[in-house]
């Protein structure tokens, strides 16, 4: 039976189209041994430029799509309370859309450049993955608030995880990463640069313009497609799972702390 995806986006820029477009090419190519069963947008038709080019690129790839404005969802019900850690109407919103996919069975589902946290009960109906710019055990937050800690921390290497989507925002379990050094070449120089001086003074006087902090972001962000093609080609041939009570399980179902791609990463960022 053909392994099948279900594919969360807002579809709010270029970005989130190549995302699909990427994967979908290796299926088409026979690279992934899957089929993307459905793509669900938080934006409906008509909402912005950007998802509706991402939902006719759905269209045109022959994927069935449904949506759901997220935004008129919310100004219909009206202001949330700010003493919830997710508010009542983002578990009424989830509701909804479960109740429209309803008749879809993925074997997995990936947020891509899906801008909504997922709430409990869509966490145990779907085994679902999200991309976080840090390797296991690294720096949570943004990607720009990982870089920020990891020059402060002066720390040897780091990498890109796909993790288990949990209600608690990036603290999933990793499923699958890979890793990079950011000492040596040719990171070296620019280590040099900042020598003695502390993170403040290089976000007061430089900012993301610093180029050890542009260094590390162009070698994370140039493994992030990779990692996400891996990914999924991992779990279409069983090399890594999701158990029903939601633990990460290599093909002899071994609990394991995430699947090593670093290899196949390394090997795509060269090509």
């Amino acid at each position: 039976m053909m392994y099948k995806l279900g594919w969360f986006s807002t579809g709010r820029d270029k970005a989130a189209r190549d995302l699909l477009a990427a994967v979908q090419d290796s299926i088409r190519q026979g690279k992934i041994k899957a089929e993307i069963a459905f793509v669900f947008c938080s934006r409906e038709p008509g909402e912005s430029v950007e998802s509706d080019l991402f939902l006719k690129q759905a269209a045109d790839y022959h994927i069935p799509s449904t949506y759901f404005s997220y935004q008129k969802f919310k100004s219909a019900r009206g202001a949330a309370s700010k003493t919830e850690a997710l508010p009542q109407q983002r578990l009424d919103y989830d509701r909804e859309v479960m109740a429209r996919l309803k008749g879809f069975k993925p074997d997995l589902c990936v947020l891509a450049g899906y801008m909504l946290i997922v709430g409990r009960e869509m966490c145990q109906l779907y085994h679902m993955i999200n991309l976080h710019p840090a390797a296991p055990g690294g720096p949570t937050g943004t990607w720009q608030e990982v870089i920020w800690q990891l020059i402060k921390d002066r720390a040897e290497e780091t990498g890109v995880m796909m993790h288990l989507v949990t209600p608690e925002l990036d603290k999933g379990p990793a499923v699958a990463y890979g890793t990079f050094p950011i000492k040596g070449k040719p990171f070296a120089e620019y280590w040099q640069e900042i020598k003695g001086l502390s993170i403040e003074q290089i976000k007061q006087e430089q900012g993301e313009n610093n180029r050890l902090f542009r260094l590390i972001r162009e070698h994370g962000f140039r493994r992030e497609l990779p990692l996400i093609i891996a990914t999924i080609k991992a779990f279409s041939e069983g090399k890594v799972k999701i158990t029903a009570d939601k633990r990460v399980v290599d093909a002899e179902d071994k609990p394991i702390y995430g699947y090593n791609l670093t290899r196949e990463i390394n090997e795509a960022v060269r090509l």
